[in-house]
């Protein structure tokens, strides 16, 4: 019996999330053919689920150092997108994206949602997605940041995710939290403790939703209305609180870390933090978005990558003054070469993580051509809410063809970014979806 005979795909049959198993240690496997159905197998085409990713760039950029002059795949190269060179045809520098309530230092309230920092929030689109391309992983989505938390109420806001009933969802920091939560084994205490925790809540959920039951006949209509409101919230949270009780109990995926950075010490967000290189904790991070896409852990990922107003400038980066100090740059030569040097530094941390995707062999592709990540900010040039700097990478298996430089209609809406995103990875959404135009078709293969 020769190699291939052995191990012919026709003969064996593997969860999505096999592990191997021995001498007490476990290996989670990569997606192979065998764990596709006998389907699919038959197809040319592997059917690889599809993840999206939204990624928040605060205080805008040098748009002038951004921006190319010519359009299309052979666009010149700026100073600030030359890292990405050797990526050309998986990404695409969207010209004239616009944030109509954006601008200033809120434009991280209305950058997923076109809302407005102190106006009633709605659901982001990575969370529609969660509800949808997430149900069948262990978390729903991930919200990370360079700030633990929400800063709800401030401008430095932490998150871009938010819920069904418009509340911020609190976003991680710490590589090593992150690590741990996605891959550390729980202890059968541990489990037995979070298992017992979740049911014990569920119950209680059940006992709140029958008094409530009972008092419905007593109701107005307007009443009634927010206690069925009320109710789908329960049952949302039952629907949640089932999915980690079923989750407590498979293993955690054991990530291959062959030449990545470690995860053993505690590395908290870089703000006002001189222990160690930003260039390591960024990508710590990124290399943390690979790992939870590669082993299936989630499929949705929002990342406040630099907040407005505080921080987004570290020692070694050799500048004379703050990130928000350089945008108001009055034209002088210095601040306008710093501002480009720093955006710089954070698209050569952009390639480095879309070349860590297209490392990853899936299906037909890689994991970058299997997920699309959008990337802008909630302001442009000189805090202007117009000309944003946008960027869509990967997806090319999701049917998205790269333009390299698109230049779009006069204030395009960032929403219609996310609408063409959330369509691509088989989102459905309202046919009015935010502010948005509608799907960008134009990168729509």
């Amino acid at each position: 019996m020769t190699h291939r005979q052995r191990f012919n795909v026709a003969s064996i049959r593997l969860r999505r999330r096999a592990i191997l198993r021995g001498a007490g240690v476990m290996m989670a496997l990569p997606y192979l053919e065998a764990m596709m159905p006998s389907s699919a197998i038959a197809s040319p085409i592997a059917k690889v689920p599809p993840r999206l990713g939204m990624f928040y760039f605060g205080t805008g950029m040098n748009m002038r150092q951004f921006t190319p002059d010519d359009e299309g795949p052979s666009y010149t190269a700026t100073k600030i997108l030359k890292p990405l060179d050797p990526l050309r045809g998986q990404f695409t520098v969207l010209s004239n994206t616009y944030l109509a309530k954006g601008g200033g230092h809120d434009g991280a309230y209305p950058f997923s949602t076109s809302i407005a920092n102190g106006e009633k929030q709605s659901i982001s689109p990575d969370q529609i997605a969660a509800k949808v391309i997430g149900a069948e992983t262990r978390f729903d989505s991930l919200q990370m940041s360079v700030d633990r938390g929400t800063n709800y109420g401030s401008q430095a806001l932490a998150t871009i995710s938010w819920n069904e009933q418009g509340v911020p969802l609190a976003a991680e920091n710490d590589p090593k939290v992150l690590f741990d939560q996605l891959f550390l084994p729980d202890t059968e205490q541990q489990k037995q403790q979070r298992k017992g925790s979740f049911r014990r809540r569920g119950s209680i959920l059940d006992l709140v939703r029958d008094d409530a039951r009972e008092i419905n006949g007593q109701l107005g209509s307007s009443d009634r209305q927010q206690l069925e409101q009320y109710f789908n919230s329960v049952r949302e949270l039952e629907r949640r609180l089932e999915r980690r009780v079923d989750w407590a109990d498979r293993p955690k995926p054991v990530p291959q870390l062959d030449g990545l950075h470690g995860y053993a010490e505690s590395m908290p967000g870089p703000e006002g933090n001189g222990d160690y290189l930003y260039d390591d904790y960024a990508k710590l991070m990124y290399d943390l978005i690979v790992l939870a896409l590669q082993t299936d852990s989630t499929r949705v990922i929002s990342y406040v990558v630099r907040k407005e107003l505080a921080g987004g400038v570290y020692p070694e980066f050799n500048v004379s003054k703050g990130y928000h100090s350089l945008t108001h740059h009055g034209n002088d030569p210095q601040n306008l070469a710093e501002l480009a040097k720093v955006d710089t530094i954070y698209m050569s941390h952009w390639a480095y993580f879309l070349d860590r995707l297209r490392a990853v062999t899936e299906g037909d592709g890689t994991l970058l051509d299997h997920t699309l990540l959008g990337l802008s900010s909630g302001m442009g040039f000189e805090h202007s809410k117009d000309n944003l700097p946008t960027m869509l990478s990967g997806g090319s298996a999701l049917g998205i063809k790269h333009q390299g430089h698109l230049r779009l209609a006069e204030q395009t809406p960032l929403s219609s970014l996310w609408q063409t995103m959330l369509d691509r990875v088989g989102v459905a959404v309202p046919e009015t979806f935010q502010d948005s135009r509608g799907v960008i078709t134009e990168i729509v293969a």
